[in-house]
């Protein structure tokens, strides 16, 4: 059993920035694809961004394409993800997920393991 556990959540203006870290206690992580997904009220979940075991792909939904970056560290079972320019509809809660068999994707199916999520809440 794989558990997930996020941190960094808070407020912040408008243009500001965060960092979100998801620490993973599976003995297996480093063979795990890793991704963010976020959900706000009434909204269904979306992808944010995924990277693969090693580090070396990476994947970033339109939205947040050039102001989040994805990021782990396997040696500290950890991923991470920092957040600049944030914008209001950035709030959300954010959750990291694992996926056993694959590289990164979209789609929150294919993702085994998920944290119970941090909130992030931009103003204007």
């Amino acid at each position: 059993q794989v558990q997930l556990v996020e941190s960094g959540g808070g407020l912040v203006q408008a243009g500001g920035s965060l960092r979100l870290s998801c620490i993973a206690s599976g003995r297996a992580f480093k063979a795990y694809t890793m991704g963010w997904f976020r959900q706000a009220p009434g909204k269904e979940r979306e992808f944010v961004a995924a990277i693969e075991w090693n580090g070396g792909s990476t994947l970033y939904a339109d939205s947040v394409k050039g102001r989040f970056t994805i990021s782990r560290d396997n040696a500290k079972n950890t991923v991470n993800l920092q957040m600049n320019s944030l914008e209001p509809e950035d709030t959300a809660v954010y959750c990291c997920a694992a996926r056993v068999f694959g590289r990164p994707g979209v789609n929150s199916h294919e993702y085994n393991y998920w944290g119970q999520g941090t909130q992030v809440t931009v103003s204007a």
